[in-house]
């Protein structure tokens, strides 16, 4: 009786029951959830905003929005006075003392310390640093490859993931994890890529049914993500400390935060919200930038004119590899188109970031939104609608160069805001710049020195991968074909 008067207030009496979609996900959060355990979520609600518009209610108190004015209206920066759309505060339940969960007070400090280390001057300060695990990344394919004598075959997300962790392990807490030297992963490493999938179980449960999860939570102490989390904390903590003890200056992550924290006149970072900080970076600045960078390795392999376009411009505009450098990069006009489009079709972080309305709601693309109502933005969805891009299942990085058209394609560039991967407004993503310039560079040394295909079938089921959150990412098995250079 209750769950039938229940189901009746929310379709009947409920102030969302006018919002377009499914009324079996308006109804009740099974369908919700089931999409969220599936693995399946972004191409679930891309197929209701496909069939139902730029705003559908996608659960009893949620409502996605796949139009690009979304982002502005729930993330942007907001008048004087008024309140921001928070961050929900269950999926942000164990990011509260670092700069993605933090509440707006907190933020503001925290991005005002932490930008130390992603200014201009800073990145200039971590190039060495940064390059020479590019340096080796370069070394373990040559080895593959024989001294760049014999083609290989090897999985290039492995790779890329070694990479970026070894990069930001330094920068974090100054020194790397050891997976390039090592070729595999750090035990802690492994441990967060495999608790990605325990988190979107638990931050479901606790959405929908929280009874249930504290039953389980008790039930399974030693097996609930809340633990794992809490010994990840704890080696971060260890870390830090052991960084902080250490008494050397360098370019990195720590050196900033204690830099920014003694020019902040207000509260300084505590060695807890230090290493809150320094583990938030360890999983941002490397899993997402090691996806972005598979995901455009994998439709660089597939589509072969986009390849052969991007080795010509990189092996045009240089002499030499050494000369491929932070700033050196930002010649190759048509890399970035690629790196977009890449990021477009298969975004470094799929999943929602959920937010809250804020006190007294909104007027969100039109409709009257309560406070407290769930404000969701899937950007595998929204990068995937007809609506907002032409031919959107196509790898065209053509679409990013400022033209109308490309063989035969117009493009209607009315809604190419949609695509924001590091997202927007106050809390868009501080490593921004440093990114892309990684991004750029890695791929640079690695179009130059090699040609690439898919080796197998399996490969061609990458973009398949199912997401919880982030990518549980399938191995991407890439043929690596020397390339000869003649001396200029």
């Amino acid at each position: 009786m209750i769950l039938l008067s229940t189901v009746l207030y929310n379709l009947l009496l409920h102030p969302l029951r006018s919002l377009p979609g499914p009324k079996l996900w308006a109804a009740t959060p099974i369908p919700y959830t089931r999409a969220w355990l599936s693995g399946r979520m972004s191409s679930n609600i891309h197929r209701l905003h496909e069939r139902y518009g730029d705003v559908i209610r996608v659960a009893p108190n949620r409502v996605s929005f796949a139009h690009p004015d979304a982002y502005n209206a729930i993330r942007g920066h907001r008048k004087a006075g008024q309140p921001e759309h928070g961050k929900d505060p269950v999926f942000y339940k164990m990011s509260m003392h670092n700069i993605l969960g933090a509440n707006r007070e907190d933020h503001s400090r925290f991005r005002k310390i932490l930008s130390h280390g992603f200014s201009a001057k800073a990145m200039q300060d971590q190039q060495p640093l940064i390059t020479q695990y590019i340096d080796l990344l370069m070394d373990r394919l040559q080895e593959l490859t024989k001294g760049g004598r014999e083609e290989a075959v090897t999985d290039m997300g492995a790779w890329f993931n070694f990479t970026t962790f070894d990069i930001i392990g330094d920068l974090s807490f100054g020194a790397p994890f050891g997976c390039l030297e090592s070729s595999s992963y750090h035990p802690w490493v492994t441990a967060i890529l495999k608790g990605v999938k325990e988190f979107a179980m638990l931050l479901v449960m606790n959405w929908f049914f929280p009874s249930f999860s504290r039953v389980v939570k008790v039930l399974t102490p030693w097996h609930h993500p809340a633990k794992h989390t809490n010994e990840q904390a704890e080696f971060a903590r260890v870390q830090v400390v052991k960084r902080l003890n250490s008494g050397v200056e360098r370019p990195d992550f720590v050196q900033a935060l204690t830099n920014g924290s003694k020019a902040n006149n207000g509260r300084p970072l505590t060695i807890e919200e230090m290493a809150m900080n320094a583990r938030l970076l360890i999983l941002a600045g490397s899993e997402t930038t090691a996806t972005a960078l598979s995901a455009t390795t994998y439709y660089l392999a597939t589509y072969h004119r986009v390849q052969t376009r991007l080795a010509e411009e990189v092996r045009g505009q240089f002499k030499s590899e050494d000369e491929i450098n932070f700033f050196s990069v930002n010649r190759l006009t048509y890399m970035l188109a690629v790196l977009d489009e890449a990021m477009r079709l298969f975004p470094p972080v799929p999943a929602n970031l959920p937010r809250k309305a804020a006190k007294g709601g909104d007027v969100i693309l039109g409709w009257q939104i309560p406070e407290n109502t769930g404000l969701e933005i899937w950007p595998w969805a929204v990068n995937h609608l007809s609506r907002n891009f032409t031919e959107p299942d196509k790898f065209i990085p053509e679409r990013w160069l400022g033209g109308d058209s490309f063989e035969g394609i117009v493009f209607d560039k009315s809604r190419h805001s949609a695509l924001q991967p590091f997202s927007v407004g106050p809390r868009n993503c501080i490593g921004k710049n440093l990114a892309y310039v990684e991004m750029r560079v890695i791929l640079a040394r690695f179009i130059w020195n090699f040609d690439l295909a898919l080796a197998d079938e399996k490969s061609q089921m990458f973009p398949k991968a199912k997401s919880f959150g982030l990518w549980v990412k399938k191995p991407l098995n890439i043929r690596l074909i020397p390339v000869r250079h003649v001396s200029k």
